[in-house]
């Protein structure tokens, strides 16, 4: 039976700690899932929901984006997963009667965690000026309401148009094309914030902005080097895949600051054997410091200059451009610098270079800890040179694997989700509908939260999501979304950013992937690219939440009705009777999608083209895959600072909080704790369990401060420390951010510990 939604806030202020493990998944994760699904679905419907998650015929997980293989079991879902469906498919319900108890100042008190608990969000609610709660609304003049304030707009350039990465296909294409239409390329998205790194360096290096590998090449891998990474917890059926790669004799290197559970060892709860004894992933753990990845594969690269044998002359002679520069630039790459940089010693980086040279088919996978930092685009770049030098794209059981977090972040950039859309797609835009889109560049999310802060744009539309939890500088952040005019969220359940609000605010109730989408013209599926470009469709069973619920694809439909009116040259209400003539135009606009309909049709759908994977071809600037070659850097801290990197729990996915645990770091019922190294903190004067107030520093002397927060002796890099997200956003400064990508800088944060203020 499932249990009624907390009342009140869970006390957080004795987290307990114990040491963490040193495997993930088995029995435990079996029952933690279970035991969440039940919470919020009951036996019955866990069993029901949870059996069509990732099934040909069933669902996509609405959590990360990582492929399912041909085969499925019949439990295709990891833990987080099950919690993600749970959320979703919860019995719970917000209804107007809720609001109506509850103000926005009081919601803004609670945590997410209890936001996120109250359930499905079930009709459109409106904040009118100067309201305190909430107000049912319905959708016709919530419409009008946005038309109003959208049309009332000196420029179309005042809107910012957000995009969260568990949207569809067809919706992300309508969505943008609706904003397109309107006037304006604001449409930052989420993966401003983690993944705009790769797509940048991989553009540059080698054409294509995503990974080249598929789930095969992992199985076919001779080495794996995971590097900024924590798959046992954000990406947990990658484990699945590794332990594969394993079994057929593949060798791994993990590359980061803390030793992670889910990289020593895997206990499969899909056989038995895994269950018991589990596989041992990791062969080379490079305990890393924080931000200093880019030093260590330049010298790698120096390295492999220098060995007999290591480099693939005749891949980089017909394939590559810019060798001679980045040769000679790695080769003064030094010892000492590395070291330094890197905390490691030298014999590690020695037997990873003999691992490296052993291995004619590797990939390298990485995630947020090589995207969030002020160098992150040079240390990807870095990590192609590597790849390059080995001869490995294009390869199979090669290539390049960023490993994408939320469901279908990578579909809706495909989809033109891009503040700087490339010309060729504007051009087929412009032929396909018949209007001129803009081409002037538009806001990303960084720039979007200083145009709100500046009053350069008034109103503000967020296609799911979190923005206020995920994005940089909180405070900041808030104080800019309450200067808009309006804002707008479309959503399954209730979070933070619904409680800071414009003037006016309008929370629109949307369908989930498991609930039946039901239009005019029968019923519907929406489709879904993964982390490795395979495609395929997401077909929801369950009854709606509510019978006031409208699906995005919708909801995007009838808003660009009220909005554009007459002059609008695009078929919506066919296009919202009827996915497939969506499906059908995005086959005429986005390369590799043609024949849309019919290849999706097929079960497990169709991989979309990848010209330097499949062809060895690199449609660069230069027509070959480009060597770079940039300064090395990495973080210097001053005496007495720490450098912080902001993560997940195991309880969380993105900055939606399931629970107040982290099982794999020992850590339960809290989420305000730090993690120190024990050499570190007991410098500093704090001991294991003291409260301390963490205090970032930069350039701008402004103090940003995250309170209260326990200091646990843990096993991180010397000079690192680690804490959650979204709390710690705070401490994130809104100009700190990558080069060329402008990626929020969330792995690199200095700090420096105070006694606590709170008592």
């Amino acid at each position: 039976m499932a249990s009624e939604a907390p009342r009140s806030d869970p006390a957080q202020d004795t987290p307990r700690v114990t040491p963490p493990p040193h495997h993930a998944a088995g029995l435990p994760a079996v029952g933690h899932s279970l035991r969440m699904a039940q919470q919020q679905m009951g036996v019955r419907r866990t069993a029901l929901t949870l059996l069509r998650v990732n099934q040909k015929d069933g669902f996509d997980c609405p959590g990360c984006a990582w492929p399912e293989g041909d085969e499925r079991h019949t439990a295709e879902f990891c833990e987080n997963g099950a919690k993600a469906v749970a959320e979703e498919a919860t019995l719970r319900r917000v209804t107007p009667a809720f609001f109506a108890e509850h103000s926005v100042a009081d919601l803004a008190g609670r945590s997410g965690y209890w936001l996120g608990q109250q359930g499905r969000l079930t009709q459109p609610m409106h904040l009118p000026a100067g309201a305190t709660h909430y107000e049912p609304v319905g959708w016709d003049d919530a419409f009008a309401i946005i038309a109003e304030e959208l049309t009332a707009l000196d420029s179309p350039d005042e809107a910012v148009f957000y995009t969260s990465g568990r949207t569809s296909n067809e919706a992300a294409f309508l969505y943008q094309l609706f904003v397109r239409e309107y006037g304006t390329n604001n449409l930052p998205d989420c993966s401003n914030m983690c993944h705009e790194s790769s797509g940048s360096a991989l553009t540059e290096t080698l054409g294509v902005g995503k990974g080249s590998v598929l789930l095969d090449d992992l199985h076919q891998a001779d080495l794996i080097i995971v590097a900024g990474q924590n798959p046992g917890t954000n990406h947990p059926r990658m484990l699945s895949a590794l332990e594969k790669a394993k079994r057929a004799g593949a060798r791994i290197i993990t590359v980061n600051p803390l030793p992670e559970a889910g990289m020593e060892k895997f206990k499969n709860p899909q056989s038995l054997g895994g269950l018991t004894k589990g596989t041992t992933l990791t062969d080379l753990f490079l305990q890393i410091r924080i931000g200093g990845d880019q030093a260590l594969f330049r010298l790698l690269n120096k390295l492999l200059l220098d060995t007999e044998g290591a480099v693939d002359h005749d891949f980089v002679r017909e394939h590559t451009h810019g060798y001679e520069d980045f040769a000679a630039t790695a080769r003064d790459a030094d010892w000492d610098t590395t070291l330094a940089a890197t905390g490691l010693e030298r014999p590690a980086i020695e037997e990873a270079l003999r691992m490296i040279v052993a291995s004619r088919r590797t990939v390298v996978c990485w995630a947020m800890g090589l995207t969030q930092h002020k160098h992150a685009v040079p240390t990807i770049r870095e990590v192609v040179n590597l790849l390059l030098l080995r001869g490995a794209i294009g390869r199979p059981g090669a290539g390049v694997c960023p490993v994408r977090g939320h469901s279908n972040v990578q579909g809706d950039r495909t989809m033109g989700i891009f503040e700087r859309p490339a010309p060729a797609f504007l051009d087929a835009l412009e032929k396909e509908f018949g209007f001129a889109p803009p081409r002037a560049h538009g806001y990303d999310v960084v720039r979007a939260i200083r145009a709100l802060r500046d009053g350069d744009a008034k109103v503000f539309l967020a296609m799911g999501g979190n923005f206020v939890s995920a994005s940089p500088d909180t405070d900041v952040t808030e104080a800019a979304m309450r200067r808009a005019r309006l804002t707008v969220h479309i959503s399954t359940k209730l979070n933070r950013s619904h409680a800071v609000t414009g003037a006016r605010a309008l929370i629109l109730p949307t369908l989930g992937r498991t609930e039946r989408d039901l239009q005019a013209g029968g019923e519907q599926f929406v489709t879904v690219e993964d982390s490795m470009g395979m495609v395929h469709a997401s077909r929801g069973r369950l009854a709606p939440a509510s019978p006031g619920l409208l699906s995005e694809p919708a909801i995007v439909c009838r808003l660009a009705r009220a909005v554009l009116g007459t002059r609008s040259t695009v078929p919506w209400e066919t296009f919202e009777r009827d996915y497939a003539t969506i499906r059908d135009r995005i086959a005429r606009v986005v390369p590799g999608f043609e024949d849309f309909n019919a290849r999706v049709a097929h079960p497990g759908g169709f991989t979309l083209p990848h010209a330097p994977r499949d062809e060895r071809r690199f449609p660069t600037a230069t027509g070959k895959a480009n060597f770079t070659a940039a300064p090395v850097e990495y973080p210097k801290l001053p005496a007495g600072r720490l450098l912080l990197q902001t993560l997940r729990s195991h309880d969380q996915y993105n900055t939606t909080i399931y629970g107040l645990d982290d099982r794999y770091r020992g850590i339960k019922n809290g989420r305000r704790v730090v993690l120190v190294h024990p050499d570190d903190a007991t410098a500093l004067g704090f001991p294991d369990g003291s409260l301390t107030d963490l205090v970032s520093e930069w350039r701008d002397g402004t103090e940003r401060r995250a309170d209260g927060f326990r200091v646990v002796h843990y096993p991180t890099a010397r000079g690192c420390a680690a804490a959650y997200y979204p709390e710690t956003n705070v401490l994130v400064p809104l100009d700190a951010t990558a080069d060329t990508s402008n990626t929020p800088a969330s792995k690199s944060v200095v700090v420096r510990l105070e006694p606590s203020r709170t008592p």
